[in-house]
């Protein structure tokens, strides 16, 4: 018998209908005589689904129906057509609902059986609550296995997630291939050969299947670590093999979690030295990074039955998330290819490392290809630059909604409208401190409200009341669900709940699920600039820097901002230089997925 009943059930309820179904399933016209529909019914099916004119399903007819309506005095069997005797109108569930949710709806509604729709109406099996039922008795008496079926779903889905993330690095490999660089190509096809087998493996010991809040936070952050570690394999072949081995493993780990996680500081003074295809590889992972790492949190945190939360701030359209994905990844790609080309035609004649840049900036990521690109940039390159620092900070939502309206001017949601503030008076207050150039100060400021980190020179000279503008852009961040970092605007809205939280009167009017948001948002708010200062109270005195500088760099390593103020170098020690690659993918997590795996109450 299973050693944890109460958890195989839970589990078990959170499986999606159409892994349970019965598939095979009658189907009529509603204009089918009775008597044929009736031949067509044995001892596997004994229910018709009937369409009506158009094909649609709507209504049904049970083995009951049939004896209890047909078998009344007062109904002419030979004249009966399915339309008269089925039960309508018909109660179906989504294929990717959970059994939990069909049992909600059998009880609400009085069934024992619903029909079972795929994404676009169509029928595509049935369920029944007494396959429900064995199931569930099943999985209270099957023997346990040695892994738990949580345990085995997030395997499942990490290897997934390993594989897809493997197949997407093969671009870089193959760019490299093109351009002869057969060092890179050795490591970047070792780093896709290991994804690949370590996802397969996963696979074959896990399944894919649904996540609690808990489950996926363990499922996001083990991603980012693999990731992190796996792609560490291409820099080793590129740091100087005469340091020691801590040393070298220390800088390849840290530059990696830069990449995928999009913190974006670079160990790396002079990275014109370092091969093209390498610098392709760099920005590449923090487009893998930035983009995938959105995809996996709506998987594992916004399942498809739950989208409707994200219809957005500026849509009534219930999102799906095939399409959602392709179109945002469509919409990247070409915003990718519009940078880089409008970079080339102001001057940047390198293409493949305009290509470079324009994903680093989009991905809000902040590595360059080269040390002196972003110096004496024209006006006319800022500006590119940063509009699409600031695409890569708005809502995945803005860009699918954008499209989807024929690209007419959309109606912004708050938050957006509150970023633009932000950013606004931020840039102002940046201005006005440094007495620098309104285009220069823009970009600066930019540079950090986005988390991109862009950035010429060492921000160490700039002062520290400028340092301080430039630090609380990093800490607010972009907006929910982009590339940017941070701790997101639309916590900052939060925080009218967690006035009223202070309020007894106020507290009772709040839902739980308001309660939670708000204590997590009081959690994550406080914890940032925590997490900063304490991260820079240790590199001011490992570094022997003055702390202001310290607790900069910090922040920026926390956001994944970005900005530098040079205190992290190749020298720093490497375990200290670990310790801020995993706090980097905790400030990428936003802190709130590490609160659900150690806090499952907040979930």
């Amino acid at each position: 018998m299973s050693s944890n009943p109460n958890k195989a059930i839970s589990y078990l309820l959170r499986r999606p209908v159409e892994q349970h179904m019965k598939r095979d399933v009658l189907i009529l016209p509603w204009d089918t005589p009775t008597r044929d529909a009736v031949r067509r019914l044995g001892n596997e099916v004994d229910d018709i689904i009937v369409t009506g004119a158009d094909g649609d399903p709507v209504g049904i007819v049970t083995d009951e129906d049939v004896l209890s309506k047909v078998g009344d005095a007062s109904v002419d069997a030979e004249r009966t057509v399915l339309k008269d005797i089925m039960s309508s109108p018909l109660v179906t569930i989504g294929s990717r609902r959970s059994l939990q949710e069909a049992l909600h709806v059998m009880r609400d509604k009085h069934v024992r059986k619903l029909p079972v729709l795929d994404r676009k109406g169509a029928l595509v099996g049935m369920i029944l609550q007494r396959e429900i039922a064995e199931d569930i008795r099943q999985a209270t008496t099957t023997l346990p296995r040695l892994l738990s079926p949580p345990v085995r779903a997030v395997l499942g889905n990490l290897g997934f997630v390993l594989q897809f993330a493997g197949v997407l690095l093969l671009v870089p490999a193959i760019v490299a291939t093109v351009l002869e660089d057969t060092l890179t190509a050795t490591g970047i096809y070792l780093t896709t050969v290991l994804l690949l087998v370590t996802g397969f493996f996963l696979n074959s010991y896990g399944e894919k299947s649904g996540l609690n809040l808990q489950q996926a936070s363990i499922l996001v952050f083990s991603s980012l670590a693999l990731l992190s570690l796996f792609g560490t394999v291409p820099y080793l072949y590129v740091f100087p093999g005469s340091a020691g081995d801590a040393e070298v493993f220390g800088n390849a780990f840290f530059s990696s979690a830069a990449g995928f996680t999009t913190g974006g500081i670079s160990l790396f003074e002079t990275p014109e030295d370092l091969p093209q295809s390498f610098t392709f590889y760099r920005s590449y992972t923090q487009l893998v990074g930035g983009m995938s790492f959105i995809y996996l949190v709506i998987t594992a945190f916004y399942p498809e039955s739950k989208l409707q939360s994200m219809r957005g701030f500026v849509t009534g359209r219930t999102l799906r998330m095939k399409e959602l994905f392709v179109t945002i990844t469509v919409i990247f790609s070409i915003y990718i290819v519009i940078v880089a080309l409008l970079l080339f035609l102001l001057g940047e004649r390198n293409l493949l490392d305009n290509f470079s840049l324009a994903m680093s900036t989009l991905a809000t990521g902040g590595f360059v290809p080269s040390s002196t690109i972003l110096d004496g940039l024209l006006w006319q390159e800022s500006a590119v630059l940063m509009a699409a620092m600031i695409l890569g900070a708005l809502p995945f939502t803005f860009h699918y909604v954008f499209v989807g309206k024929k690209f007419l001017s959309p109606r912004l949601g708050r938050e957006v409208l509150a970023y633009f503030v932000i950013l606004g008076c931020g840039t102002a207050l940046f201005v006005l401190v440094t007495g620098s150039d309104p285009v220069q100060g823009a970009f600066r400021s930019v540079s950090a409200s986005t988390t991109a980190g862009l950035q010429a020179e060492s921000l160490a000279g700039i002062g520290p009341a400028a340092q301080a503008v430039l630090m609380a852009l990093m800490l607010v961040g972009g907006c929910g669900f982009s590339t940017a970092g941070g701790l997101k605007v639309f916590r900052l809205l939060h925080l009218r709940d967690v006035a009223q939280m202070a309020s007894a009167a106020r507290r009772a009017r709040l839902s739980p699920h308001a309660k939670k948001e708000a204590v997590a948002t009081i959690v994550i708010v406080a914890s940032f600039p925590v997490m900063a200062a304490a991260a820079g109270h240790h590199l001011a005195m490992s570094e022997g820097v003055p702390f202001n500088d310290a607790f900069f760099e910090a922040v920026g390593v926390v956001t994944t901002g970005g900005l530098s103020a040079g205190v992290i170098d190749s020298g720093t020690d490497p375990a200290t230089k670990i310790a801020l690659s995993f706090l980097m993918i905790i400030g990428r997590l936003e802190i709130i997925a590490i609160l659900y795996i150690f806090v499952p109450r907040l979930a």
